[in-house]
């Protein structure tokens, strides 16, 4: 077997189902195949979760790296033993379990910026309990943006057949038009060419959606269009870069999916979102753009209605390993 990048996978929040998702995905083939897979999280909650789901994983339980053995009959878990598991009541918000999923992705972080894992792929986290222990980001996203120094990151969404990029994510719907700016658009331009590049397709072809109704039906329904979108598509085009735009939201999507387009640029969170999840759910995964970095992640919140009763799907997981060690190979991974 040839060599195979090492990908860190954070557990995520403990009450949700990282930790299911987790085990499930270890007792994957898949997984293996394409990776050495090494677990950063709580070895003690991580046990429970594999006993939960009935994976004949024993594991193997280390303080440093230089301990992994990288064996599928006993995968590796960098032990942060930062989870109480009297406390931990699964399904809950709880500060404690946001301050651990943050600890599990500072690790991960740390050992990527030293060149000691390929990448990243990360397990859900949960917003309120992020604020609940005084995390100052909302996400991941902003989260590791400031970790790795990164000045303009942003999401993509992919799915086979589908891939979509943010200009705007945690945004307030009344509050995402002020935000529809020239540079903003750009910029995410230039993060998703560069992206798709760095993904194997040297000439990506970019859809620029509308923010408003109808594309704005030249001013009636919006200026943004005029004033921001197609200013940006146009700036882009003189740079060489294949984006076209704005195209209503209405169609662009469809025309992305039928094969016209390699990416959606979308102006905010749930007009992309919807799309993706409702195209391939089960599948998608997110790639964060901009970082010096690998890393991916589940396309899935911590869904604590049905965490720690073993019926959550480890596919999203187990695509956001697959991607991450792909990226990897593509940046020629040094491990």
């Amino acid at each position: 077997m040839s060599k195979r990048p090492i990908i860190a996978i954070t557990m995520g929040d403990p009450a949700g189902v990282g930790p299911e998702v987790t085990a499930k995905a270890l007792a994957r083939d898949e997984v293996w195949d394409c990776c050495r897979p090494f677990v950063v999280g709580d070895a003690g909650v991580l046990a429970r979760a594999v006993a939960l789901v009935a994976a004949p994983l024993p594991l193997h339980s280390v303080a440093e790296m230089a301990e992994a053995c990288f064996d599928p009959a006993a995968p590796d878990v960098l032990n942060l033993h930062n989870v109480d598991p009297v406390a931990l009541q699964p399904g809950e918000v709880s500060a404690a379990a946001g301050q651990t999923s943050v600890d599990y992705v500072k690790r991960a972080v740390a050992l990527a910026l030293e060149g000691r894992v390929d990448g990243i792929a990360t397990g859900p986290i949960n917003k309120a309990a992020l604020q609940a222990a005084g995390i100052p980001y909302i996400g991941h996203t902003e989260l590791l943006a400031a970790l790795t120094g990164a000045e303009r990151v942003t999401t993509m969404l992919a799915t086979p057949g589908l891939r979509v990029v943010h200009v705007t994510r945690h945004v307030p719907l009344r509050e995402v038009a002020a935000h529809i700016t020239r540079k903003q658009v750009l910029e995410t331009i230039h993060l998703t060419d560069a992206g798709l590049r760095e993904m194997g397709i040297p000439h990506p072809r970019l859809a620029i959606a509308a923010l408003n109704p109808h594309g704005g039906d030249e001013g009636l329904l919006g200026r943004e269009e005029i004033e921001a979108i197609r200013p940006a598509v146009e700036a882009a085009q003189a740079e060489g870069i294949d984006a076209r735009g704005p195209i209503p939201a209405d169609s662009v999507f469809f025309r992305a999916i039928r094969g016209e387009f390699d990416a959606v640029v979308a102006m905010y969170h749930d007009q992309g979102h919807i799309p993706i999840k409702t195209y391939g759910f089960k599948c998608s995964v997110t790639v964060t753009l901009g970082l010096p970095i690998v890393r991916t992640s589940v396309d899935h919140g911590t869904a604590f209605d049905i965490a720690w009763q073993g019926v959550a799907s480890e596919e999203s997981l187990v695509e956001a390993i697959r991607l991450a060690a792909w990226l990897a190979s593509q940046r020629g991974f040094a491990s």
